[in-house]
């Protein structure tokens, strides 16, 4: 299949409305859409005539919920990551199993903890018989990809679709995006000083453009779940692991047999070794039985409930003063939706009726300003998971 000039322009149009959802008001959108028409215009000559290639990206560090390192991409190459993405993203979902998580439609944090949930109820028989948790992590995963391994299993597959895809021009975008070195000419964004206390494996500064990709591109979500469904794949089909789930790198297995469990982690990780070039993370393996209560994600399973396993910001548990502290520091404009986005964590969790005994008051509350003056609206508190 060939996509024609207009076909392609046309996509180019659809990949930039779909880039800016949510960054209308980025300095890099705007600079792009002052002159919107020529921009596109020239990506789309560049792009055709196959002389396209990726800007230089901006680098930060991001404190929470962990240090990482994260890569933005101008908005001229991010129009470039959402075309590729419209054109590979919907043949390569049907090939994904249903419990891989991340970046995918429906599938996101707590849709993945919702189906552990469902696991450990489906194989405990409703909580009535112990059974086991494995949990285990890839080491190092985004900056230890192997960018090769990566492109033959994605050109494989691209190479089966001739009759619905331009090969050709897929492929030529897949190894401008993945085979580019984010840090070649990188804007560094802060202080060379917030890179103290990041491990040299969790950099791409270290990798010298062979191994990773960077965190932060649309294109990177979907590659490591292209990546990874060749494990995915490998569980279901070859250990026969019935309950199991993915969420990025950090994957899961519940089994009423807990020897079981320990003869597969040799077998998992040698497979990652010979066919992903891939590492378990030898200190993030773990056998838990379910009653003793699993963290996985942002929640804490204890049978048959679900509370929160992530630190929430001091003033929300602690006690009266620090919450009284933190309502005081917070500014006029930012007060309703910090206040509503506690809500809604809180509401998914066992939190809120704890936080409000603690704290000993109406915790959680809509504030509105009205005529200039603060009115709190009592909000009715969200049922407690576990969610059907």
């Amino acid at each position: 299949m060939h996509i024609s000039d207009e076909q392609l322009l046309y996509d180019l149009f659809q990949a930039y409305h779909d880039a800016r959802k949510h960054k209308r008001n980025t300095n890099s959108q705007l600079r792009f859409e002052l002159n919107l028409e020529k921009n596109l215009y020239d990506l789309y000559e560049d792009i055709r005539q196959r002389r396209y290639f990726p800007g230089h990206s901006m680098c930060f560090i991001q404190e929470k919920p962990v240090k990482r390192e994260i890569f933005a991409s101008p908005f001229r190459d991010r129009v470039v990551h959402h075309l590729l993405f419209n054109y590979i993203e919907p043949h390569f979902e049907r090939l994904f199993i249903f419990d891989s998580y991340s970046c995918r439609k429906g599938k996101g944090t707590l849709r993945a903890e919702w189906r552990l949930d469902h696991h450990i109820r489906c194989c405990s028989r409703n909580y009535s018989r112990l059974c086991y948790v494995l949990q285990l992590d890839i080491k190092g995963y985004f900056m230890n990809i192997d960018k090769q391994v990566l492109y033959k299993l994605i050109r494989d597959r691209v190479e089966r679709w001739r009759d619905r895809l331009d090969v050709e021009l897929c492929d030529y975008l897949i190894r401008c995006v993945l085979f580019r070195d984010p840090t070649e000419g990188a804007v560094i964004m802060g202080k060379r000083s917030d890179w103290e206390g990041l491990p040299a494996s969790k950099s791409l500064f270290h990798r010298h453009g062979i191994t990773g990709l960077p965190i932060g591109d649309l294109t990177s979500q979907l590659f490591s779940n292209i990546f990874l469904n060749e494990l995915d794949q490998f569980c279901k089909r070859t250990l026969h692991c019935h309950y199991y789930g993915r969420y990025v790198d950090d994957f899961y297995i519940v089994d009423r047999d807990a020897a079981r469990l320990k003869a597969m982690v040799p077998r998992i990780s040698d497979f990652l070794v010979s066919h992903l070039h891939a590492q378990l993370h030898p200190d993030k393996i773990r056998l838990t039985p379910s009653d003793h209560g699993v963290a996985f994600m942002s929640g804490y399973h204890v049978p048959p409930l679900i509370t929160s396993a992530v630190h929430l910001p001091a003033g929300i548990i602690p006690g009266r003063r620090l919450w009284h502290n933190y309502l005081h520091e917070l500014h006029g404009q930012h007060r309703p939706a910090s206040l509503s986005s506690y809500h809604g964590f809180m509401g998914h969790y066992l939190l809120i009726s704890r936080a409000a005994r603690e704290v000993g008051m109406p915790l959680l509350r809509k504030w509105i300003m009205d005529n200039g003056e603060w009115i709190m609206m009592a909000v009715r508190e969200s049922p407690c998971l576990p969610l059907r």
